[in-house]
């Protein structure tokens, strides 16, 4: 059932009927929960900080170059909507709520911002609700959805009911791409900017081991011992996944250099980050 709420976003179900039963599978580590762990998250199990301990024993910065993934999120929003006027989002594989959430850093520049959430973790559809939390002048949507099969969640009746496809939308890959091959991870990707109007914008972030290469292949090898595929990639494989469009500058960088802002603390050194992040306007 697909309705919305008092305030217009879109909802999987109704408020008052619960919470379907979803099998989190806390039996075997999972990269949003890893992940979250790192970032000093809640929303994780023994499984998953046993995969993140043996991270941070030989890698103990590993949490640093964490923190560093997700904040140059904010920044990308918050360049997206201040310098470039979007106001829209689709924001693929969003993985677990931590606040800020897209939705609240894009709406604290302008209130009328719309942002589509898409995933299919259950443990990010047991949080839904935490996501669809809208400024009055704005709409969230939380679908579920496989990056791998974007004609299915484009189809789904929130996303339309929540973006205009006349207009710009970005389309925000964030922390997702290097737990998918090269040929499982492209093709989606040019389905997505396809079914996207021009002046629409990609915004990716991808794991690297070109600024610390011994030890971020310490933590590939630890999330393939726990049975999650990952794939880093050098800064050549970054950029093919904005061929065809308008790189905003500085171009692909490790997310240290892309537009550092005071806030996010003291400046990080390469060897502190593990990710490039790129952004590119489609003609």
């Amino acid at each position: 059932m697909v309705e919305r709420d008092e305030a217009g976003d879109w909802l999987s179900r109704t408020r008052e009927e619960p919470m379907p039963s979803v099998d989190l599978r806390t039996d075997r580590a999972h990269p949003a929960r890893v992940y979250d762990y790192l970032l000093g998250g809640k929303t994780n199990f023994p499984v998953d900080r046993q995969v993140g301990d043996r991270i941070l024993a030989e890698w103990p910065g590993s949490r640093t170059a964490t923190h560093a993934a997700r904040a140059v999120m904010h920044r990308m929003v918050r360049r997206l909507a201040e310098t470039h006027g979007v106001r829209q989002f689709l924001d693929v594989g969003t993985g677990i709520p931590t606040a800020p959430n897209l939705h609240e850093v894009a709406q604290a520049v302008d209130p009328a911002c719309r942002v589509v959430y898409v995933d299919n973790d259950p443990i990010v559809l047991a949080h839904s609700r935490a996501l669809l939390t809208s400024s009055p002048e704005g709409r969230t949507a939380y679908v579920q959805g496989d990056f791998r099969e974007p004609e299915r969640f484009l189809a789904d009746p929130a996303v339309a009911g929540t973006l205009d496809f006349t207009q710009p939308i970005a389309l925000m890959l964030v922390n997702l791409v290097h737990f998918l091959s090269d040929e499982a991870a492209h093709p989606p990707v040019r389905k997505l900017l396809a079914a996207l109007p021009p002046g629409s914008y990609l915004a990716l972030t991808a794991g690297t081991a070109d600024s610390i290469p011994q030890l971020v292949s310490i933590g590939s090898r630890r999330y393939s011992e726990a049975g999650i595929e990952n794939h880093l990639r050098t800064r050549a494989a970054v950029e093919s996944f904005f061929d065809g469009l308008e790189l905003d500058e500085p171009g692909v960088a490790l997310v240290n250099r892309w537009h550092p802002e005071p806030a996010d603390g003291p400046a990080l050194a390469d060897h502190e980050v593990a990710s490039y992040a790129g952004l590119a306007r489609k003609p």
